[in-house]
C-alpha cells in the first residue's frame, strides 16, 4: 500500500484542484478547458507555496489515457457519411483554412528562427480550431440555431478527421526527420489502406455482434465491452506503426454507425470527462511562467498571427466555398482560438522528442489567450461585416454575390461518366483492400502453420485453394460489381464512342482480379508458363460465372450496407422532417430544434395557449414524442415536458425564441430550488367558534381552498384513529390529522382561530 500512496496522494491534489477551478470557471462562465489547464499550474512543481504533484510519470500516463478517450469520444461524435452529406462547402472551408493556417505557423516560426520541426508542429496547432470552445462559445452566447454556426461545426468535423491524418504524417516526419517524397506517400497510402480496412470489416462485424449479444447487455457489460473494443484498436493501431489516439479514433467513428451510438457515448462521457480533466491538468503542468515571461513576444506574435491569419484566410475558405460575405466572416471570426489538437500535437512532438521545450508552454499560453477571446471575436464579426460591406468597391460586391449565388448543390450535374468512374473506383479501392488483408493474414498466420501440419506440395497447395476461396466472393466483386447498372447502360445507348472506354475499364478490372490470383498461385503453388496461365483463366471463369459467388457478394454487401445505415434508418423514422424542410431551407428562414425540458411552465399548455407565432414570429411544424411525431400539429396540441420542437423562423426570431426558453427554464429551477412544497403532517384541534365545526369533511373546503388532506380523525373522548369519511361532520374537541404544504397548514390553522357565528344546534355542537 505504502507503493501507492503518492500515486493516490497525486489523483487525490489533481482532482480536488480541478474540481474546485472548475466551479470558479463555471461560476465566471468560462470554459472548463481553462480551468483545467489553471488546475494542472497550480499543482505542478513550478507552482511555489502550493502542494505539488510528485510522480509526473504516472501524471503522463493518465494523461495519455485521457488523449485516448478524448479521441475515442470523438469518434462517436463524427460519421463518415455527414462529410458526405454536407457536400463540397465545408470540406473546401476547412482545406483552405488548415492549409493556409499551417503555412501561417511555419513562417511565424522561421521568423523567430526556430527549427524545422519546431516551426512544422507550431503550423500543425495554429491549423486547428476548438470544436469543444466554439461549441460552449455558441451556447453560452445563445447562438446555436443561427445558420452561419452549423457551417462552422460542419466545418469543425472536416477538420477533426484532417487533423487525425495530421497527427499520423506528423509522427512519419518525426521519425525520418526529413521530407521524403516516397516515404510520405508510402505512409499516406499505408493510412488510407488501414482506413478502409478496419471501418469496412468493422462496420460489417460489429453491429451483427452487438445485435446477437444485445439480450446480454446491461449499462455495465456495454460499457466494459466497448472499452475493450477501443483499446483493442488501440493496441492494433499501436502494432501497424499509427498513435494510439488513431486507433481510438477509428474505433469511436465504427460504433457511432451503430444503433448503440447514442447509449455508448453516454456510457463513456463519465470516463472521458474524468481522463479528459486529467489530461487538461497535466497539460497545465507544462506551463512554466518563466519561459512564457522569456518568449512574450512570440506568443504574442503567434496569437496576432491567428487572429488575421483565421479572420483572413478562413473568410476567403468560405467565401470560394460560395457562402455570402456576412456568413463568411462570422464563421471566420468564430475560429480565431487552438485548442484540444494544439495540446495533442505539442503532447505528440513532446514525447518524440523532436519539439523544443519551449514551444509547449508557448502553445498553451496562446490557447489561453484565445479562448478567452473567442466570444469577442464572434461579437466582432457583424460590426467587423458592417464596415467592410461599406468600404467594399461596388465591382467586388457584384462579384461575392455571384460566387455566394452560384453554390447549389451540384450532385445532379455530375456527367454520367463521372458518377460512373467515382462508382467503379470505390468498389475497387474497397475490394482491393479486402482481397490485399486476405492475402497478407493468410500467408503471414495461416501458410506457417499449414506448413508444420502438411509436407510439400500439399501444404503449397492447401494454402492456395484456402486463399482462392476466401477471396473469391471479394474477386468477382472487384471485377464484376455494377458492370451493367444504369450509368453504364445509359452511357452504353447514348454513343457508340462510349463503348470502347467502357469496355477497357471491364477488361481493367478483370487484369486486376488476374493479378491478383497470379500473385497468389506464384507465391504459393509457384505455378507459371503456360500451367500458370491456364490455370488463372480458369479460375477467373469459374469465379465469374458462379451464381453462388454473386448471391453471396450480394448478400455481404447488403448486411454492409444495413449496418451501415441501421442508426440513419432509425433516426430517419423517428425524426422525419416534412416534406417543405429542403425548400425552407433554402431561403431566408429555417428549421431548428429545442427541446421542452422537465418542470418548465411551458409544459402542459396547448400551442394557442402559448401563441409562439404571435410572440417571436415562429412556427411549430412538428412535435417529437418519444417515438411519436406530430407534423404539422393543431393549435389544440399540448406541448408536453421532453417534447422536442420543430420550429420554423429567421435566425433573429429563433434565436429570441431561444432566449426566451432559456430564461423560462432558469426561472423553473430557481423556483424549483426555492420553493418549500414538502408535504408535512399536523395535528389540528377543532375548537368552539371554528369554520369547520358542524361542516361535514366535503363541505368544509379544508381540501379545496386550503389544498390539505383529512387522513384522520380522532372524535372527542375517543383515543382510536378512525378513517375519515366525506359526509362525516366535524365537531367541537375534534382532532384532525391533516396532510399538507407548510403554507397551506399555516393558513388552515389561521383559520381555524378566526371567530365565526356559530349555529349551536343537535347534531352540531357536542356539550
Amino acid at each position: 500500500m505504502s507503493e501507492l500512496e503518492p500515486m493516490i496522494a497525486d489523483l487525490a491534489l489533481i482532482l480536488i484542484c480541478a474540481g474546485v477551478m472548475t466551479l470558479i470557471f463555471k461560476r465566471l462562465k468560462q470554459p472548463l478547458v481553462l480551468g483545467y489547464i489553471v488546475a494542472g499550474f497550480l499543482a505542478s512543481p513550478n507552482m511555489p507555496y502550493m502542494p505539488s504533484v510528485t510522480d509526473l510519470e504516472n501524471v503522463h500516463l493518465w494523461s495519455d489515457i485521457g488523449v485516448i478517450f478524448l479521441l475515442f469520444a470523438l469518434g462517436l461524435e463524427f460519421s463518415f457519411k455527414k462529410i458526405v452529406k454536407m457536400g463540397a462547402a465545408p470540406i473546401i472551408s476547412a482545406c483552405t483554412t488548415i492549409l493556409s493556417m499551417m503555412v501561417v505557423g511555419a513562417f511565424t516560426g522561421y521568423a523567430f528562427g526556430w527549427g524545422q520541426m519546431d516551426c512544422i508542429y507550431l503550423g500543425g496547432m495554429l491549423a486547428m480550431s476548438s470544436t469543444t470552445i466554439i461549441f460552449k462559445a455558441f451556447d453560452d452566447m445563445g447562438l446555436r440555431q443561427q445558420r452561419f454556426a452549423g457551417m462552422v461545426l460542419s466545418v469543425l468535423i472536416i477538420e477533426d478527421i484532417l487533423a487525425i491524418v495530421l497527427m499520423v504524417m506528423l509522427s512519419t516526419l518525426a521519425v525520418s526527420q526529413q521530407f521524403e517524397g516516397i516515404q510520405m506517400a508510402t505512409s499516406i497510402l499505408k493510412l488510407l489502406f488501414f482506413l478502409v480496412l478496419w471501418f469496412v470489416v468493422g462496420i460489417y462485424l460489429i453491429p451483427l455482434f452487438l445485435g446477437r449479444v444485445k439480450s446480454l447487455m446491461s449499462d455495465e457489460t456495454m460499457l466494459i465491452l466497448v472499452l475493450g473494443l477501443c483499446f483493442g484498436m488501440v493496441v492494433l493501431a499501436s502494432s501497424v506503426g499509427f498513435s494510439a489516439a488513431f486507433g481510438a479514433f477509428i474505433m469511436g467513428s465504427i460504433l457511432a454507425e451503430t444503433i448503440e451510438a447514442e447509449k455508448i457515448e453516454h456510457l463513456v462521457s463519465p470516463v472521458k470527462d474524468l481522463f479528459g480533466a486529467i489530461f487538461f491538468v497535466s497539460v497545465g503542468m507544462m506551463v512554466d511562467v518563466a519561459l512564457i515571461v522569456e518568449y512574450i513576444v512570440p506568443i504574442l506574435c503567434i496569437i496576432a498571427a491567428i487572429m488575421v491569419g483565421q479572420t483572413v484566410f478562413s473568410t476567403a475558405g468560405f467565401l470560394l466555398s460560395g457562402q455570402p460575405l456576412k456568413t463568411a466572416m462570422q464563421c471566420s471570426f468564430s475560429l480565431t482560438q487552438i485548442g484540444e489538437f494544439a495540446f495533442i500535437l505539442a503532447t505528440l512532438g513532446t514525447s518524440l522528442g523532436v519539439t523544443s521545450d519551449f514551444l509547449y508552454p508557448i502553445v498553451v499560453a496562446v490557447s489561453v489567450f484565445t479562448t478567452f477571446t473567442t466570444p469577442y471575436m464572434i461579437r466582432l464579426a457583424e460590426p467587423a461585416y458592417t464596415v467592410v460591406e461599406r468600404h467594399l468597391p461596388v465591382r467586388w460586391k457584384q462579384i461575392l454575390e455571384r460566387l455566394a449565388n452560384g453554390s447549389p448543390n451540384v450532385a445532379g450535374q455530375q456527367s454520367l461518366w463521372r458518377t460512373y468512374l467515382k462508382q467503379v473506383g470505390l468498389i475497387i479501392v474497397i475490394y482491393g483492400v479486402l482481397c490485399d488483408a486476405i492475402i497478407v493474414v493468410m500467408f503471414r498466420f495461416v501458410q506457417p502453420f499449414i506448413e508444420g501440419l502438411l509436407p510439400n506440395p500439399w501444404n503449397e497447395i492447401a494454402v492456395a485453394t484456402l486463399t482462392i476461396v476466401f477471396l473469391s466472393p471479394f474477386l468477382r466483386s472487384l471485377m464484376m460489381k455494377r458492370n451493367r447498372n444504369e450509368e453504364f447502360q445509359a452511357l452504353w445507348a447514348d454513343n457508340n464512342f462510349n463503348r470502347a472506354p467502357l469496355i477497357a475499364v471491364q477488361l481493367l478490372r478483370i487484369v486486376m482480379g488476374a493479378a491478383i490470383l497470379s500473385y497468389v498461385l506464384g507465391h504459393t503453388v509457384h505455378w507459371s508458363g503456360t500451367l500458370g496461365i491456364f490455370v488463372v483463366i480458369a479460375i477467373l471463369f469459374t469465379i465469374i460465372l458462379s451464381r453462388n459467388l454473386k448471391k453471396q457478394g450480394m448478400r455481404l454487401e447488403q448486411t454492409f450496407h444495413e449496418n451501415l445505415t441501421q442508426r440513419e434508418r432509425r433516426s430517419e423514422s423517428q425524426h422525419k422532417r416534412p416534406q417543405f424542410a429542403g425548400r425552407l431551407l433554402e431561403r431566408d428562414v429555417h428549421l431548428s430544434d429545442f427541446s421542452i425540458p422537465v418542470g418548465i411552465d411551458w409544459g402542459g399548455q396547448t400551442l394557442a395557449q402559448l401563441n409562439l407565432g404571435k410572440k417571436f414570429g415562429i412556427h411549430v411544424v412538428s412535435v417529437q414524442r418519444g417515438t411519436r411525431r406530430i407534423n404539422i400539429p393543431s393549435a389544440s396540441t399540448l406541448v408536453l415536458p421532453g417534447d422536442h420542437l420543430q420550429v420554423v423562423g429567421s435566425d433573429q426570431q429563433l434565436a429570441t425564441f431561444g432566449q426566451v426558453l432559456e430564461s423560462n427554464i432558469r426561472k423553473s429551477q430557481e423556483a424549483t430550488a426555492t420553493t418549500t412544497d414538502e408535504m408535512k403532517l399536523r395535528r389540528v384541534l377543532l375548537e368552539f367558534g371554528s369554520p369547520f365545526v358542524g361542516k361535514t369533511i366535503r363541505d368544509s373546503g379544508i381540501r379545496d381552498d386550503y389544498r390539505c388532506l383529512i387522513v384522520g380523525i380522532e372524535a372527542e373522548g375517543d383515543q382510536a384513529l378512525h378513517s375519515p369519511n366525506p359526509t362525516q361532520h366535524l365537531h367541537v374537541g375534534d382532532i384532525i390529522w391533516v396532510v399538507g404544504e407548510e403554507a397551506d397548514l399555516t393558513r388552515l390553522e389561521q383559520a381555524k382561530e378566526m371567530p365565526h357565528h356559530i349555529s349551536i344546534g343537535a347534531g352540531v355542537v357536542r356539550p
